[in-house]
């Protein structure tokens, strides 16, 4: 009787991987496993911790490097070669020049031709105003506040920095004019009453009729190129406004709470004095001795001569630079 015999042991060995070899694996396996939990863990805090300070209200913030030398304020000056002098323009000039380098400020100006393209016959030339403060904050990345001022003002007022003047929190605080009605004398739709300096984006004047957008100072950021874009949109272009982009800054005024919620109404004769032939002053709005700018309002008129009215302005301000020296 036959038994089955079992099986022989092979003499050969099998086949194995080293100790070592079954070792790293395993511990690369093992750092990978804990390199990618690490970076879900911090990654899952970093964006926890952005939500919950901007639910807070906490800010935000990005470092940001600014190039030395960068200049805070910018003054814009929109020049219309096709109905000034050269002479003229060379006055307003030596006007901003002289103001900007006592400050450290820098100019931008603007040629109204190289924005015209944006238009049709029909609409005035006055609206590139706007796309020419969009160009000078494209230009000035890094700069902070946008000071735009009508190429028929003059700044009478050399020593008057903008800071002090109009900018400080406390000093603009006690500027605004709350409560009161965005369009004179009786619109329903007032300025804020609990408006403060830190929540200001655009700081600007009324004559005795409407907002008066040839002077004004606006603060670089995501809001301004938003309202610059809300201002210039082709359906006010269109609308054929009575006072084009001036009645158009009414409108949007009155009724987009959120540029409302960001402006400051300030006296005129803080940075828009009338000359006494302006039309339309508020009160108290005509130019004294002594006030930051007098603007020649709508002295480009058939009846009147804007070099005419800014000459004797000129030669007191000349004097007023050489005193300084």
């Amino acid at each position: 009787m036959q038994y089955a015999l079992p099986p022989r042991k092979s003499s050969t060995a099998p086949p194995f991987a080293p100790r070592t070899s079954l070792f790293s694996l395993q511990r690369r396996r093992q750092l990978r496993t804990i390199g990618i939990i690490a970076f879900t863990v911090i990654s899952v805090l970093f964006f926890l911790s952005r939500y919950f300070r901007a639910t807070s209200g906490g800010p935000i913030t990005t470092t940001i490097l600014i190039p030395s030398g960068t200049p805070t304020i910018v003054l814009v000056t929109l020049f219309d070669p096709d109905t000034l002098s050269e002479a003229y323009l060379q006055n307003i000039k030596n006007n901003r020049e002289d103001y900007a380098s006592r400050h450290g400020y820098a100019n931008f100006f603007a040629n109204a031709s190289d924005y015209l393209y944006t238009l049709n016959e029909q609409q005035p030339r006055s609206w590139v105003s706007v796309p020419a403060v969009r160009h000078a904050m494209s230009e000035y990345p890094y700069s902070t506040y946008f000071f735009f001022l009508s190429a028929h003002a003059l700044i009478m007022e050399p020593r008057l920095s903008l800071e002090r003047h109009v900018l400080e929190p406390k000093q603009l605080d006690s500027l605004m004019m709350k409560d009161q009605s965005v369009v004179p004398p009786d619109s329903v739709i007032k300025t804020f009453s609990h408006l403060t300096a830190k929540d200001v984006e655009l700081i600007i004047t009324q004559d005795g009729a409407d907002l008066v957008p040839s002077s004004f100072i606006i603060k670089q950021g995501e809001w301004s190129r938003f309202f610059l874009d809300v201002w210039y949109d082709p359906l006010y272009r269109k609308y054929n406004f009575a006072k084009a982009e001036k009645h158009a800054l009414d409108h949007i005024v009155q009724w987009h709470a959120t540029i409302l919620a960001k402006m400051a109404l300030i006296p005129q004769r803080i940075i828009n004095s009338y000359s006494k032939d302006s039309p339309d002053p508020a009160i108290g709005g005509t130019y004294h001795e002594g006030d930051f700018v007098i603007h020649f309002n709508g002295c480009d008129a058939k009846e009147r001569s804007c070099e005419e009215e800014m000459r004797p302005y000129y030669s007191m301000w000349q004097r007023k630079t050489t005193n300084l020296q």
